[in-house]
């Protein structure tokens, strides 16, 4: 790390722990009691506090795995050796909250080595070198209070370490320690299930890369293989043949495997998991039963242009966009024809979407998809824009990697009934840290929207608190 680089990350994590250790009081006085989803997490970590480890002690209503009891158990009760502190005071809501505060920092560490594995120094030119460290840290300070990422720190949710073990699995993957990424994969894997997804796009990642090297001598090659193409696809078809050519080589299959076996062999016990368990979900299912909703492709685009915007939304965009529409008018048309098909048979609103008004989710679907039927379809146009302008910006990586990318994505995503921004973080940050760095002023500019997002936010949450009819408990606002 160069000395000046390492003054500004510390800077960065040193006042962004400060700000956030504020923030923690001030919602450690509000909330003295669990909320939320909180009435199941902690009086089942703090049941794993006492040592009460069994399946009868379980709460039903929890629907993932215990990593997030089990890690916090092995922070908080060295506490009692170490300090001397009773057991009372270390399995406390605030001491386990805290656990996830604890999170939040090596997120920031763990971003920042993205940035630095992703973002190499020899990807800028000799006159953006200097800024470039700059640019690396101003990336992970904004990403770090990624709005939605940040709010849920101060809360006892699985949120912080399930990106924890997440970032830290893609990070070993990108230092080709598979073991080690397949291992922090399944520590992911027992925070939120869906996690194994990006364990397995850790091993689309190898795959892509020895994909693209392969392709790269293909097309180096003076005389190629492939007979030549024509056509409007052209270039698509060429890589089907490409991929089907490569996939009937068994050396290549054979290498392929040695890489990837560890993520291979997670594979294989997630599978079993499910067989054993009788589904993905344990605990209540009736909440978060599975389905195509492909719709959620679509509030995933419009959730990342809306974050993104610095990046993704400008005059020039909107006029390329506009212009490559004209050009291939008939594609755009069929793509069109085919959303509003998706939006109308695939369109689904969960009970808790529809009943819960304590989620920014709930007004968003109140007053724009519910107001008028047909603004869900209006709405087609802008979520074609935002698919396209998000493909545009991950167009500096290869066309495999993109591919590995969007299926996980769309496996990520399009099973959950449910429209929760929660369920957009992981992907949304995977895809921020791959785009090329931008000009310091986009991001001074990202970073300024988050900060204003979140002061709104967190006052919101804090400040204007409300009651149901028929309960005396205080609700709040949050996303």
């Amino acid at each position: 790390m160069a000395q000046l680089e390492g003054y500004y990350f510390s800077a960065a994590l040193s006042c962004t722990f400060l700000v956030s250790c504020l923030l923690f009081s001030a919602f450690s006085r509000a909330l003295r009691e669990p909320y939320m989803d909180e009435i199941f997490h902690l009086p089942q970590a703090q049941r794993y506090c006492e040592g009460h480890f069994s399946l009868s002690q379980w709460d039903p209503m929890i629907t993932t795995l215990p990593g997030l009891y089990l890690v916090s158990v092995g922070v908080v009760k060295p506490a009692i050796w170490i300090f001397g502190w009773s057991e009372h005071v270390v399995c406390s809501i605030g001491m386990l909250r805290f656990v996830n505060l604890l999170f939040s920092v090596g997120n920031f560490y763990l971003l920042y080595l993205l940035f630095r594995k992703v973002q190499p120094r020899n990807k800028f030119m000799c006159s953006q070198v200097h800024n470039s460290n700059e640019l690396r840290v101003l990336s992970t300070l904004t990403l770090a209070v990624f709005p939605t990422l940040y709010f849920f720190n101060f809360l006892y949710y699985t949120e912080a370490g399930s990106m924890f073990f997440t970032l830290f699995a893609y990070l070993m993957c990108l230092y080709g320690n598979h073991k080690t990424s397949a291992f922090l994969g399944f520590c992911g894997f027992m925070f939120r299930q869906t996690n194994i997804i990006w364990a397995a796009f850790c091993a689309g990642n190898v795959i892509a890369q020895k994909l693209t090297e392969a392709w790269k001598t293909e097309l180096q090659k003076k005389e190629d293989r492939l007979p030549p193409i024509k056509g409007p696809f052209a270039e698509f078809r060429k890589i089907l043949q490409f991929l089907l050519a490569y996939s009937m080589s068994f050396k290549n299959l054979s290498m392929l495997f040695c890489l990837t076996w560890p993520y291979i062999l997670l594979g294989f016990l997630f599978c079993a998991f499910v067989v054993v368990n009788g589904g993905i979900v344990i605990g209540d299912r009736s909440s978060h039963e599975a389905c195509l909703h492909f719709p959620q492709l679509f509030y995933f685009f419009s959730f990342t242009l809306f974050f993104s915007f610095p990046h993704l939304l400008s005059p020039s965009k909107i006029k390329t966009f506009l212009s490559l529409v004209w050009k291939r008018r008939i594609l755009f048309l069929v793509v069109t024809l085919v959303s509003v098909f998706l939006v109308w048979k695939f369109t689904y609103a969960h009970k808790y979407l529809l009943a819960d008004n304590r989620h920014y989710t709930f007004y968003v679907w109140k007053r724009v998809f519910q107001r008028y039927e047909i603004v869900k379809y209006l709405l087609v146009p802008a979520y074609i824009f935002a698919g396209w302008s998000i493909a545009d910006s991950l167009k500096s990586k290869s066309i495999f990697w993109n591919l590995m990318f969007f299926i996980c994505l769309f496996v990520v995503i399009v099973p959950q009934k449910l429209l929760e921004f929660r369920y957009f973080i992981l992907p949304y940050v995977i895809y921020r840290l791959n785009i090329t760095l931008p000009p310091t002023s986009r991001l001074v500019c990202e970073l300024s929207c988050y900060a204003i997002v979140n002061f709104i936010t967190f006052y919101i949450f804090l400040n204007k608190t409300f009651q149901w009819p028929n309960s005396q408990d205080i609700q709040r606002f949050m996303w």
